[in-house]
């Protein structure tokens, strides 16, 4: 028999993909009912279980901040004796083999600060359920690997709450005669109790329609708050597209009947893919020219295409456990690189996406948090909702899709989804459809799911001229991490091409680097070549690759391909700025200097077809990964240098950029097109240079354009142009800024962000001040991200030498710890690398985590990260 008592929760417990253990019951079915009051809400789970072997092992349901009403097995009212409640969990036992559960609980989502379970946004009622939410909504096997159907009744003040959403398909509405209404929707797709999700609130709505390529109509519709309604068509043109696409690229349909995206103020993610329920942070959702910028509609439309996809890679085949986490996202979110590409410029989208990659997953896989893309343990599942898993998990996946080709990935692809269609499964399973839809074998390559770290190749290249044969030795090695300190050698598509020295392809080929060392031969070549390596940046990887210069400026000048005319250009850059920072000096080196200057002239002599690869290939290495390039890290110093080379470019380029600056991004009409955004983000990048000249006509081009704009991407530019240069009048341009969108709180956002990334070391102070306005919560997290988390991106100062920078991060983490820990532990990881940098900020920053670490009551979120920096 068990006590009914309450007991302490256990914290520290690390959960070990080797011990995963398939689930004692099965829940066939979830009938859910919510009576949501203004100080409570009461939820009602009628659960139907059943064992899923003849055992008698307890029933332990996971719950969280509940409060137990009442409790009923097969209708009758179950005595204290058969069950017990703690902190964490009810258990009960003795019990038969098919049987009901009644649960009743009280919430108090009002108070809900974590945003996890059921909470309030401006008012209305929403839910965020991954990973753990739903035990905080009712006791339940809270497991991704438990599937049910749902039915869910909701009932609330009408007006109050006119809508009352939930997923799958409406069934049945009405009114009762104390003034509340409801409404009961029922999904008939098995699903996991992650996917669960509730909206209730005073929302408007633009609905519109789409038709699947079977003939089937669905109703598309996007909720958010009244005075936002005008912002949201730019998010169903892009709901509507990626609909499209994944008929035409991945062959899938939708399944309902109707499709659901609501935009919250208040949410820890991006967005959550619930099934036909999509809860938006409305960043994701909400735009028009005069509050968006480019960026902003990208990222829409990228978000948009990512939770639609998690239909299928996600939703109707779901991970069996957290550890496969990349199973859904390393999955979806190559799915929507590769929507956004085909929607705009591919060689661009590749960029950025390599910049994230190299600028925070490298860094993670560097770290104390480096794990494997299917992890073998965790502590605190929040924690590893990181960039290895989405997008290194996202890079593994564009191999296994370069390897096999458009038609392979697509039958591999097929064989999956038709496979495990209503299942929950593993990343093994996926590897294993591609192989036996294409009859390969990826053994060797399945160590990018389980080794951490980044490879790193060593290339060097001998060319005999009396044979007309260039020899490429490649070498690989991947540093330890923790609990790994050796790694066997990974399965890595190098693609390549050789360009003679008139600029034309000589080759085109992939190399598969399978062994520690190997050698690739190439015969029949009149003269040296220049190689292009590691094109559309072909894997996860760093190289070491001592080409000249001049074979680099070869490069910007002649490569077709515009991910390796960038590349040649950061690399050119680099060997600008690293022999100086590493001499610690500001004086660059004239010679190397003179050749970056003549690369970025020859550039604007014959400029790429493409004005967005353009604006990228002006744009300097970010003083983040410049940083990574030196050990150890002086942030000042980086600061320093890249500056000096950015005051220089600016000068010697003037005229030319001048002449680019005029005749660019004079459009008399808006357009999201791709040549336009392009136009708009050549323009804002000279501008941004031409205003490093410290020049009184630049800084009033910059004043003209931001009091001028015609959209928010040439306003915002030419507003973070002057705040980040030495322009006098700031605090002017500053309060006309929020005098004109002080309403607007994702246009705020910004406001923030800009003011936390000046590069001046004084910025602490407004820092400081801003976490005052009335306009900051740190119960928000867009608003802690705008504004802290961008004041860690400002190397100049947050990495102070008194350590003040780190200090002001810690008191906010700090804080978080007991509002919204989630969103603490990300800010937390800014420490991660603290041994990597010099005197005084490696110390420094040590000195914050111990403070943290000594905080009482530590969440799990927090504590993992800290521990684990410390250790």
């Amino acid at each position: 028999m068990l006590e009914n008592e309450l007991s302490p929760a256990v914290t520290d417990q690390t959960v070990y993909l080797k011990d995963y253990i398939a689930p004692d019951y099965a829940i066939d079915k979830v009938v859910l009912d919510f009576q949501l009051g203004l100080d409570s809400t009461i939820v009602t789970a009628d659960l139907t279980l059943r064992k899923t072997a003849d055992h008698d092992k307890a029933l332990i349901l996971d719950g969280e901040n509940l409060k137990l009403l009442d409790l009923k097995l097969d209708g009758s009212a179950l005595e204290s004796d058969r069950y017990a409640v703690d902190s964490q969990s009810l258990t009960m036992d003795d019990l038969p083999k098919q049987f009901t559960l009644q649960i009743t609980t009280e919430l108090q989502p009002h108070l809900n600060t974590q945003l996890s379970g059921l909470y309030q946004s401006s008012g209305n009622y929403c839910t965020q359920c991954e990973a753990e939410g739903f035990r905080r909504i009712t006791y339940f096997l809270d497991r991704p690997d438990v599937l049910s159907e749902y039915e869910v009744s909701i009932t609330a003040d009408k007006a109050r709450y006119p809508v009352l959403l939930s997923n799958g398909n409406p069934v049945a509405c009405g009114d009762n005669s104390d003034g509340t209404h409801w409404h009961r929707w029922h999904d008939p797709h098995p699903k996991p109790s992650y996917l669960f999700a509730l909206v209730a609130g005073d929302l408007e709505k633009i609905s519109d329609e789409f038709v699947t390529s079977s003939g089937r109509q669905v109703a598309l519709n996007i909720y958010t708050q009244a005075h936002n309604i005008d912002k949201c068509q730019h998010a169903m043109q892009s709901l509507q597209a990626s609909m499209t696409w994944d008929e035409q690229v991945y062959g899938r349909e939708y399944d309902l009947d109707v499709y659901n995206v609501v935009a919250v103020d208040d949410f820890n993610m991006g967005a959550m893919e619930n099934k036909g329920l999509n809860i938006f942070n409305s960043k994701y959702v909400l735009a028009n020219q005069q509050t968006a910028t480019d960026t902003d509609y990208q990222g829409i439309e990228s978000v948009i295409g990512h939770e639609y996809f998690h239909n299928w890679s996600g939703n109707r085949v779901t991970c069996r456990d957290w550890f496969q986490l990349s199973l859904k996202e390393g999955f979806t979110v190559f799915r929507d690189q590769e929507f956004s590409a085909d929607m705009g410029s591919r060689a661009v989208k590749r960029i950025r996406d390599v910049q994230a990659l190299r600028n925070y997953q490298f860094k993670e896989d560097a770290g104390p948090m480096a794990h494997p893309v299917r992890p073998e343990s965790y502590q605190e599942i929040n924690n590893f909702y990181t960039v290895t898993i989405y997008e290194k998990g996202a890079e593994v996946i564009r191999m296994m899709h370069a390897m096999l080709g458009d038609e392979g990935f697509r039958k591999g692809t097929d064989l999956y989804f038709d496979r495990f269609d209503g299942q929950a499964v593993t990343t093994e399973d996926f590897v294993q459809s591609m192989e036996k839809a294409n009859d390969v074998d990826l053994t060797q390559f399945r160590l990018w799911y389980s080794q951490s770290g980044t490879p790193e190749i060593t290339v060097e290249q001998e060319f005999d001229a009396g044979r007309g044969l260039l020899t490429l030795k490649i070498q690989q090695a991947c540093p330890p991490t923790p609990g790994q300190p050796t790694k066997q050698p990974f399965q890595i598509p190098i693609n390549v091409a050789l360009f003679n020295q008139q600029g034309a392809k000589l080759v085109s080929r992939t190399l598969l680097l399978t062994e520690a060392s190997q050698q690739f031969d190439f015969g029949d070549l009149v003269s040296r070549p220049v190689v292009s390596l590691l094109r559309d940046f072909s894997a996860p990887v760093k190289v070491k690759f001592a080409q000249s210069d001049d074979d680099l400026a070869h490069l910007i000048k002649h490569d077709d391909n515009g991910f390796s005319r960038w590349e040649a250009m950061q690399q050119l850059s680099l060997n600008l700025m690293l022999p100086t920072i590493k001499a610690q000096s500001t004086d660059l080196d004239e010679v190397a200097y003179q050749r970056l200057l003549q690369a970025i002239e020859a550039l604007l002599d014959q400029p790429p077809a493409d004005k967005a690869i353009l604006a990228e290939m002006l744009s300097l290495p970010a003083s983040s990964y410049i940083a990574e390039q030196v050990s150890p890290i002086e942030p000042q110093r980086v600061a320093d240098v890249r500056e000096a080379v950015l005051r220089k470019l600016a000068a010697d380029l003037e005229l030319r950029l001048i002449a680019v600056y005029a005749s660019n991004g004079n459009r008399k009409e808006f357009s999201l097109g791709s040549e336009a955004m392009a136009e708009r983000a050549l323009r804002n990048t000279v501008l941004r240079l031409l205003v490093t000249t410290e020049k009184d006509s630049h800084y009033q081009l910059a004043t003209k354009q931001y009091y001028e704009a015609a959209n928010m991407t040439d306003r915002l530019a030419a507003f973070g142009a002057l705040l980040h240069s030495g322009y006098a009048d700031k605090q002017e341009i500053i309060a006309d800024f929020y005098g004109q969108w002080q309403q607007d709180t994702l246009v705020l956002d910004k406001w923030f962000a800009m003011q936390a990334t000046i590069p001046e070391i004084a910025v602490l102070a407004s820092v400081h001040k801003l976490m005052d306005h009335a306009a900051f919560s740190i119960n928000n997290p867009n608003k802690v991200r705008s504004l802290i988390g961008a004041f860690t991106s400002n190397t100049r100062a947050f990495h102070r030498s008194d350590g003040a920078g780190y200090e002001l991060l810690a008191d906010i983490i700090i804080k978080l710890n007991t509002i919204n820990p989630q969103i603490g532990a990300r800010l937390c990881g800014v420490f991660n690398n603290w041994r990597a940098y010099a005197e005084p900020y490696s110390a420094n920053m040590k000195a914050q985590l111990e403070r943290i670490s000594q905080q009482a009551e530590l969440s799990k979120d927090i504590s993992e990260i800290v521990s684990k920096a410390l250790a």
